[in-house]
């Protein structure tokens, strides 16, 4: 296993994504395989919850681990990676999850664009997991984009699929309709599911769901391709949870039903907002589309178009790896010929 660590900008602006796909971590391992954080500026954008606890405070279960790390932390729900049928990875045995890691894929971590790619065989048996991450910098990009493909691999058997994104900041404004209830219900009752509110959920009849926040005087958009039987959940962590033990976090919560699934999101920070001059600058998204051109067991290619003057084509080769390899395909009745397991394209629109 491994972590794959992708950093664009200055020091003091820099953007940093993490992807993990590495072992266990002994006594202290989540079951959170292919999961990722995003940090800019200074700031957690997208973040991982890691530990329960409040060291050395003693009023805080004596100033050790609390009973949530396990309830909480430690379950898959608590990290941005795909959940199946509200089964923590492995079934939350440690002794499971120890003996098996994830596998890297292939990266190139190398500008204008950084990728990587990795795969886990064994958290839910039956479905592979594959994820793949692409850093796309150009200098007419206020900052980089983040593509996220995360594919999970047939069963034989229907399941459900739940992708969380537990952003930080103040929710701006969506594409969808969600119905709010007139009070928050719990998610679940196990797994960690049942420390979420849920607070609002909805569906997108235009393909192409959007959220908008505010974070760090920066704005970010995820824009993800839905289907429109798939459900869109707003969380909210601090069910069950009589103590206060766990931070009020928000999600969004993106659910798929079926022998597989495949998730694409897009997080694309743009503009500013200051709150001295009460000044908001670029506060909408200028991704025009985000486009499935082909998908099947052997390859994957998605098409991303900006403010509509660039478009970049990243494609992927879902079961062959190896760098020197020909790949060739039909994509929308012209030919896409490659070498090596992907292929990253840029175009002018206009």
């Amino acid at each position: 296993g491994g972590l794959a660590i992708f950093r664009s900008g200055s020091a003091e602006d820099e953007l940093s994504l993490l992807l993990k796909y590495a072992a266990q971590g002994l006594s202290h391992g989540h079951y959170d395989k292919l999961s990722f954080s995003l940090y800019d500026n200074g700031y957690e954008i997208i973040q991982d919850y890691g530990l329960a606890r409040f060291v050395n405070i003693e009023q805080k279960n004596g100033g050790g681990y609390l009973k949530e790390n396990t309830s909480w932390a430690k379950q898959t729900i608590a990290h941005n990676t795909v959940i199946r049928d509200e089964q923590s990875h492995f079934g939350g045995t440690y002794s499971v999850g120890s003996q098996h890691h994830s596998d890297g894929y292939f990266t190139h971590l190398k500008a204008p664009f950084q990728i990587a790619s990795a795969k886990d065989q064994h958290a839910y048996p039956g479905n592979e997991l594959h994820r793949t991450m692409v850093l796309i910098e150009d200098p007419v990009l206020p900052k980089p984009l983040v593509l996220d493909v995360f594919r999970v691999g047939e069963d034989t058997v229907a399941h459900q699929y739940d992708l969380p994104f537990y952003f930080k900041g103040q929710v701006i404004s969506t594409n969808f309709k969600y119905d709010i209830p007139p009070q928050p219900y719990v998610l679940g009752s196990q797994n960690g599911y049942q420390h979420l509110w849920r607070e609002a959920s909805g569906q997108s009849t235009e393909g192409m769901a959007k959220l908008t926040w505010l974070q760090g005087g920066r704005f970010y958009t995820l824009t993800s391709l839905v289907q429109a039987d798939d459900e869109l959940t707003f969380t909210r962590l601090g069910a069950n949870d009589p103590e206060f033990n766990l931070r009020r976090d928000a999600g969004l919560m993106i659910r798929k039903k079926g022998l597989n699934a495949l998730f694409v999101s897009l997080i694309e920070p743009h503009g500013s907002y200051d709150p001295v001059g009460e000044m908001a600058v670029n506060a909408h998204s200028k991704i025009q589309s985000l486009k499935l051109l082909h998908h099947d067991t052997q390859y994957s290619v998605i098409e991303i178009t900006w403010n509509n003057q660039l478009s970049w084509e990243v494609s992927i080769s879902n079961m062959d790896n190896a760098p020197q390899q020909t790949h060739q395909l039909e994509v929308m009745g012209s030919t896409r010929q490659w070498r090596g397991p992907y292929q990253v394209t840029k175009k002018h629109t206009n």
